[in-house]
């Protein structure tokens, strides 16, 4: 068996890496997408042509599970794919908005791209899991994905220091990474927001895979498995 998994760029790795804890010993095939990153400025339409060859390519290398290690590809694309490929397992990723508040924060920052600030999946999230009590900032941060795939320090800190200056006394008691890019800056991140736990859905996204391999009768790898990362923009 093998799993694939893709991403507009190198956010995806750090799902790939909670993949290979929990699943060490599969076959997994990462398309980074460099060629059209971002996704935040597509429109459904356009994103859905895109994602679909993604998983035509996935899928024409033997790929019977892909994981969507892409927030913005989750919350956009993700109902379109299960409904064309229906021979697939599909596992998304989204904001871990659930996860922080089944902990009890009561005042929680979510931190995505305005495309996913914007999706209707995260108003459901966000209304299915909201106490009376907790009070959820969506911050649409525009620019920071690309600046972390651009590997643009300064710019990377401009954006979060415009966050912390905006939200410093909100008394934060937790911030949800709601775009996988956003894991590679978690020491920026809490240089500003000091000892406020960051939660990012890779490891929840890890073991949805492992238990849907499971449930469709799948076997787990026990041999040793191998990592090959495919590069659209080298393609």
């Amino acid at each position: 068996m093998k799993i694939g998994v893709f991403d507009s760029g190198i956010g995806g790795l750090t799902i790939l890496q909670e993949l290979l804890n929990v699943l060490p010993n599969e076959d997994y095939l990462y398309y980074q997408d460099s060629l059209n990153n971002p996704y935040g400025d597509k429109d459904d339409d356009t994103l859905r042509v895109i994602v679909s060859k993604i998983v035509d390519y996935l899928k024409g290398e033997g790929c019977k599970v892909i994981v969507v290690a892409c927030n913005t590809a989750t919350t956009r694309c993700i109902s379109y794919l299960r409904d064309k490929y229906k021979d697939l397992i599909f596992i998304g990723t989204e904001p871990a908005v659930k996860v922080a508040c089944d902990k009890g924060y009561d005042n929680i920052l979510v931190m995505a791209t305005p495309a996913t600030i914007a999706s209707e999946r995260l108003s459901v999230l966000v209304a299915n899991n909201k106490k009376e009590k907790e009070k959820i900032y969506l911050v649409g941060c525009s620019g920071l994905a690309s600046a972390i795939e651009n590997n643009d320090v300064k710019r990377q800190e401009e954006i979060i220091r415009d966050i912390y200056n905006k939200y410093a006394l909100k008394d934060i008691k937790a911030i949800v990474l709601g775009c996988t890019h956003y894991p590679l800056i978690k020491d920026l991140i809490t240089k500003y927001f000091k000892d406020i736990p960051l939660i990012d859905g890779s490891l929840g996204v890890s073991l949805e895979c492992k238990r849907q391999i499971l449930l469709h009768g799948m076997e787990i790898n026990k041999g040793r498995g191998k990592v090959i990362i495919y590069n659209s923009k080298n393609g």
